[in-house]
């Protein structure tokens, strides 16, 4: 166990105690500046993604989203009700949000100095029918995020990089809500920024802060919607496209047209895969050809969670486990050999949970004449599966059961993660 994740479980369990010793003081005691900065600092400490800071009857319950499983960090120790209202206050202080406003929902930002970083911090405040409810969600704006270090099974990977080195076309990122379709495409446009080409984004919101990139935000307020800003983004000249989300008809139309007439667009779609991009382009309203055209890959990605390093072990494989893991693979469980599994049982250092970080299982689907083919006749996302798994695609199942194998995961998080 190295020095420095000694040092990391000291600050975490010192940053607990003293949440404890605050909030156990007597209310008139309490300093809140205080409590919401040690709520912060055991935040990033702990690498959470999420706070939630959720008014009950009779007390708040402070619980932190980390490897994205939601932790009650203080059940033994709830934040006194008394407490809420200078809570929440507190917070919309720092965001620069109005304190007198309790029912409607304010958006903020927030930054703080937490040891040698400065922290971003995102928060979303809304009425609840106990009292005002805030979600903080901390940005990892200072992880060096490569597209190497996203789990990406190298033969993917190229097929990746040869994508997004096209001058035009569509890249999409699929997957549900904390799939970390944002962060890989924040990844691509890190390496495609060059002083020689120019890169604009329009977001809801804006994640993170990217250096030599133009972001906007989209404010539904005043009518700046996802397809008015790609509108306008048009007409700056940009070479590389990013919008946040393809949620409607209009924005999917003009996403297309831009990837028609010289742009490389990079975007997002809720599917539950690579191969649904297709179809749901479609009942956007995008002609079968222009969708043929334009995207030159869709991903389909998950995050699942890392197993312990400390606590890990092999674990047998029995036959019907073996039979119904290839039975799951499907049409990818050729030459699939599956001789061992792992599993954590818990330990201190990941405290108890069996699983520390979190990785991604993936899949890429580049648009070739095969898929083209299908894609002109308008062919279910089965049948257009089915011919990239022929052309050498991995679905997300098939790498998250290669991670399993390789101890990197559990198969019971990968079924979880692809099946809940």
């Amino acid at each position: 166990m190295s020095l420095l994740y000694l040092r990391h479980m000291r600050d975490l369990d010192a940053v607990r105690a003293a949440i404890k010793e605050t909030i156990g003081k007597d209310a008139t005691d309490v300093s809140v500046v205080s409590l919401v900065d040690q709520i912060l600092e055991y935040a990033y400490t702990a690498k959470t993604s999420d706070v939630h800071i959720e008014p009950t009857e009779e007390s708040v319950r402070l619980r932190f989203r980390i490897d994205g499983m939601l932790q009650d960090a203080l059940e033994e120790m709830p934040i006194p009700m008394s407490l809420h209202d200078e809570l929440i206050s507190r917070i919309k202080v720092m965001c620069g949000l109005r304190t007198d406003e309790h029912l409607v929902p304010q958006d903020g930002r927030l930054k703080v100095k937490i040891g040698d970083e400065t922290v971003a911090v995102r928060v979303s405040i809304a009425p609840t029918y106990h009292g005002e409810n805030a979600v903080l969600r901390v940005l990892a704006e200072n992880q060096a995020f490569t597209l190497d270090s996203l789990g990406f099974p190298p033969d993917q990977l190229e097929r990746v990089r040869k994508a997004i080195k096209r001058p035009y076309g569509m890249i999409l990122a699929n997957g549900p809500t904390g799939s970390g379709k944002t962060t890989t495409l924040y990844t691509i446009l890190k390496e495609l920024n060059q002083a020689d080409r120019s890169i604009i984004t329009i977001e809801d919101p804006i994640e993170y802060a990217l250096p030599g990139v133009t972001q906007m935000q989209t404010n539904a307020q005043v009518g700046f919607t996802f397809a008015s800003g790609l509108r306008s983004i048009l007409r700056q000249d940009p070479n590389i496209l990013m919008v946040g989300e393809i949620r409607d008809q209009e924005t999917a139309g003009i996403a297309v047209n831009a990837a028609l007439t010289g742009h490389l667009v990079l975007s997002t779609l809720h599917t539950n895969d690579a191969a649904t991009t297709f179809p749901r382009l479609m009942d956007m309203g995008v002609p079968p050809f222009l969708v043929a055209s334009t995207v030159n890959v869709a991903m389909g990605q998950r995050l699942v969670r890392t197993l312990c390093p400390d606590c890990k072990v092999v674990r047998p494989v029995d036959a019907k486990e073996r039979k119904g893991v290839m039975e799951i693979l499907g049409d990818d469980a050729d030459d699939e050999h599956l001789e061992q599994l792992w599993t954590s049982p818990g330990c201190d250092q990941c405290h108890h949970s069996g699983f520390r970080g979190r990785i991604g299982i993936r899949e890429v689907l580049p648009m070739t004449p095969g898929i083209q083919k299908l894609v002109l006749e308008r062919a279910s996302a089965a049948d257009i599966k089915q011919q990239a798994v022929k052309e050498g695609m991995k679905t997300m199942m098939r790498d998250g059961v290669e991670k399993a194998a390789a101890g990197v995961t559990s198969i019971e998080e990968v079924i979880r993660l692809i099946y809940e």
